[in-house]
């Protein structure tokens, strides 16, 4: 299994700290939203040669940590 913080990184100084898959200035963000329009992860990766199949895993695994520590809370 992937472990997403091996290749999404934040730095203040890269896409003004948002996550990016490392060493690169590809957000998850961007990632996400390609998918979301209808892109598979193949033709993602024809996109961007230098990303790796294990990339996009941390991608979407990244954004699943992210909701699953998000707190809702209930409206009164």
């Amino acid at each position: 299994m992937v472990d997403y913080r091996d290749h999404i990184e934040s730095n203040p100084d890269v896409m003004l700290g948002k996550p990016v898959i490392k060493g690169t200035r590809i957000t998850v963000e961007l990632l996400l939203r390609k998918l979301a329009d209808g892109y598979d992860s193949g033709e993602i990766l024809e996109m961007y040669p230098h990303l790796k199949p294990e990339d996009m895993s941390a991608a979407i695994l990244y954004a699943a940590s992210v909701i699953e520590s998000e707190e809702v809370i209930k409206a009164a």
